[in-house]
Parts: structure tokens; C-alpha cells; sequence
């Protein structure tokens, strides 16, 4: 997992920027994703090519931020979507990279293409494809359970990396639309509520020998300070 100094957090939250133009909905996750060009060794990414953007839902229909990204490049290039991975660049020295605010999802229950199979599709027939995937946060297992998307980029041969420091704002916006949005991110934080079971018995012990009537507790605190 890479941190929020390294120089990839200006892709992410490029990314961000565009998961906040999705509409929210309570039946899908607000993404934003980026396809580049990058140069070999540069670890500074000076010479970056962005080829396209996306997010969920810019396109027609139930569409995600990844499967939209690769539509709008190959829209340019008047090529059908499955086409995409036929017209993407190839050049020696460079290779194709993804940002995503979250790891592209492995299963649709929509019966759609999930995103990690159209990143796949990409280097079909020998092509390069996307060599690498960054995203910002694991895909919460909202909709389809544990997510596969990691595993199964990994089986392809695809690259991907953790870019950590942004899961809060990331899952706040992929969040946005849902009915309990704010306990959904608290929970695909690993953060727990306040249970006042919780305490220890001497707190609890503490709290029962407190007055109960709050204008006694008011008045002893009053003669407690003045006497």
C-alpha cells in the first residue's frame, strides 16, 4: 500500500473529483476512474498522458465509472466498447495504468460486465492492455459479498496497488444516495459505534452513583464550587 505523500494521491483524487459528478443512488457505489499513458522509470510522472475519464453512471443505463471510461475512449475512436483494447495505444517504453477510487468490481448482479473483465478484455489476443490498476479503497461488500476484483486482476496478469489515505472521503462520496450511507462507511472502515454495553464496570459503577435528578446535580455541583 502506497501513502497519502506519494505522487499518485493527485490521481485519486482526480478520480474523486469525478465520482461527485455521479448522481447518488441507493443501488450502486459513486466511483471515478482515470486511463493514462505512463513512461517507464519516470517516478515523477512528468510526461503522463491521460487518454479518459469516467464515473458511474455518466453513460446511459446502470454503468460504471470503469466500463464508462473505456466507452468514452472508444467513442472517440469510433469503435464499439468491446472494441476498446483494439485502438488503445501501444508504444515502446510506455505503458496503459487505471486510477479508480475503488477496486474494480469482480462480480455485477445486473448481469453487466463487471469492470475487472473489461480491464481484462483489454489484452486479448496478445495485446498490452492496462498494465497496472491503482485504486483508493477496497470494494465494500455491500451489493455481492467479499470482493474478487484483487484476485482476479491478479490471475490475468494485471497489476494493482493500494493507494492508501483518502478510504474516508472515497467511501463518503461512494456512499452517497444510501439509506444508512454513514453507518456503511463507519462499517467498511472496520470503525464500531458506541455501545454504552461496552463500558467497564467501573464506569458503569461510576454513572449509577451520580444523582439522577439533574437540578440536585446542578445544586451540588453549585455548593461544591462556593463552599
Amino acid at each position: 500500500m502506497t501513502t497519502n505523500t506519494s505522487p499518485h494521491i493527485p490521481y485519486i483524487k482526480e478520480c474523486l473529483s469525478l465520482a461527485e459528478k455521479s448522481p447518488p443512488r441507493p443501488t450502486n457505489f459513486r466511483v471515478g476512474a482515470v486511463l493514462l499513458s505512463r513512461k517507464d522509470d519516470d517516478p515523477t510522472f512528468t510526461d503522463d498522458r491521460i487518454l479518459s475519464t469516467g464515473y458511474t453512471m455518466e453513460l446511459a443505463g446502470n454503468t460504471h465509472a470503469e466500463q464508462c471510461c473505456f466507452a468514452n475512449y472508444a467513442a472517440v475512436h469510433k469503435v464499439p466498447d468491446d472494441k476498446v483494447g483494439e485502438v488503445l495505444p501501444v508504444e515502446p517504453g510506455r505503458k496503459l495504468v487505471m486510477y479508480v477510487t475503488m477496486e474494480p468490481c469482480g462480480k455485477r448482479l445486473s448481469g453487466n460486465a463487471p469492470c475487472v473483465q473489461r480491464i481484462t478484455q483489454t489484452r486479448e489476443g496478445g495485446r498490452e492492455g492496462v498494465h497496472k490498476v491503482y485504486f483508493g479503497v477496497k470494494e465494500p461488500g455491500t451489493f455481492v459479498g467479499e470482493s474478487e476484483g484483487c484476485r482476479m486482476l491478479t490471475q490475468a496478469g494485471i497489476e494493482w496497488e493500494h493507494v492508501g489515505g483518502l478510504e474516508r472521503e472515497i467511501l463518503t462520496v461512494a456512499f452517497a444516495g444510501h439509506e444508512n450511507a454513514r453507518e456503511e462507511v463507519r462499517a467498511a472502515l472496520g470503525e464500531k459505534e458506541t455501545n454504552v454495553d461496552d463500558i467497564s464496570a467501573e464506569e458503569r459503577k461510576r454513572q449509577e452513583a451520580l444523582p439522577r435528578n439533574p437540578m440536585k446535580r446542578m445544586m451540588d455541583g453549585d455548593k461544591h464550587i462556593y463552599l
